[in-house]
């Protein structure tokens, strides 16, 4: 500005050459003139104007704009298409979700963000119960020097969060009694996805846990997934992003009291409120139905046909006897009865807990 200010200064000189002018300051003629008819009319700053038209009648509301901006206050984390589906969901005509980004990105409301996500692979079962899937977060350091460790149960049909615990370890017996008052509440799966390691054990025949011998009793099959691969876990993978970005964004908490009651809240939100892009931005509560297996008031114990070779694995020490030998049982089945049933190969038995094989047995060896 102080260089147009000079260039003014100097054209209103007498004998002053404005295309000469003009070229040493490096402008064109047309902006020499511009800038002296600005001053003539009492512009002293000379400052750049700004190009927006006098009217813009596709331009946003103002009050539509506000809408868009309390619901992206309200949930800093959520995207446009989510905002958008909120809006109408609300009541709202919501512009597209090209515009909705728009006006987050004019209001300052977003982030660049240059990391490539992640694209895991698609599966989902056809009903809900069918399948949930289970993991710990990555622990989270809170106030105190201490740490939390989110415990998550999702419906991989609904992606409905069933449970979500702020657990102060990863142990079975921390696990357990928060597994018990989610099955109390939704009844049972089918089926439970597991990561492998403690307290989940692995497919890897003989590491068992008490754990998932409890869930055997209770008829959920136990399923891990492959090792170093997170495809399968994809859902829950994305739970808990959002999880992060959603909740531990926020200052650190004080203890685990505080994250559980934030955790509750926040389960609220995700399960009713929160639209779902991979659900056609539904809401999961809108897929989920609770369980029509309820949970036995008694652990029950497994059945087994009449006829079947039933041993029962000693207490001290995995063991069981079968032909005169002795031979090892996984740790986690201790006191239980297992069955043997033969293979096609002559002298080859598999050691069943249920309908699970648990060990093999090879007389020839």
């Amino acid at each position: 500005m102080e260089q147009r200010r000079e260039f003014v200064m100097l054209a209103l000189l007498a004998d002053a050459n404005i295309s000469e002018l003009s070229r040493r300051f490096g402008i064109s003629r047309q902006t020499g003139y511009k800038w002296l008819g600005r001053s003539a009319a009492g512009d002293r700053d000379l400052a750049d104007r700004s190009r927006r038209p006098l009217r813009q009648p596709g331009r946003t509301p103002e009050a539509l704009e506000a809408a868009v901006l309390a619901v992206r206050d309200g949930h800093p984390a959520w995207g446009a298409r989510k905002i958008a589906a909120c809006l109408k969901r609300a009541g709202v005509t919501p512009p597209a979700a090209s515009t909705v980004h728009a006006i987050l990105q004019r209001h300052g409301r977003i982030v660049s963000d240059a990391r490539v996500s992640r694209r895991y692979e698609r599966f989902e079962r056809p009903a809900a119960n069918l399948l949930w899937q289970m993991d710990f977060k990555g622990r989270v350091r809170i106030g105190g020097g201490r740490w939390c460790h989110p415990l998550s149960v999702l419906d991989d049909h609904s992606r409905y969060a069933l449970c979500l615990r702020a657990c102060g370890n990863e142990r079975g017996e921390t696990v357990q009694p928060a597994l018990e008052a989610t099955f109390e509440r939704y009844g049972l799966p089918d089926a439970l996805y597991l990561d492998n390691g403690s307290p989940w054990g692995s497919g890897v025949p003989g590491q068992w846990t008490r754990l998932g011998v409890w869930l055997l009793k209770l008829g959920i099959q136990v399923i891990h997934g492959r090792p170093y691969h997170p495809q399968g876990r994809g859902k829950i993978e994305r739970f808990h992003r959002s999880l992060k970005a959603e909740v531990f964004a926020a200052p650190p908490f004080a203890d685990l009291g505080q994250v559980q009651q934030r955790f509750d809240e926040w389960r609220g939100i995700y399960n009713r409120q929160r639209p779902h892009e991979a659900l056609d931005m539904a809401v999961p509560a809108s897929r989920y139905r609770a369980s029509l297996r309820p949970m036995p008031e008694t652990l029950p114990e497994i059945d087994y046909d009449s006829g079947e070779i039933l041993r029962k694995v000693g207490t001290t020490k995995a063991y069981i006897s079968f032909k005169n030998r002795l031979w090892k049982i996984p740790q986690a089945f201790k006191g239980e009865r297992v069955a043997l049933r033969p293979n096609q190969n002559d002298g080859c038995y598999g050691v069943f807990f249920g309908a699970t094989r648990i060990a093999n047995i090879d007389l020839r060896t």
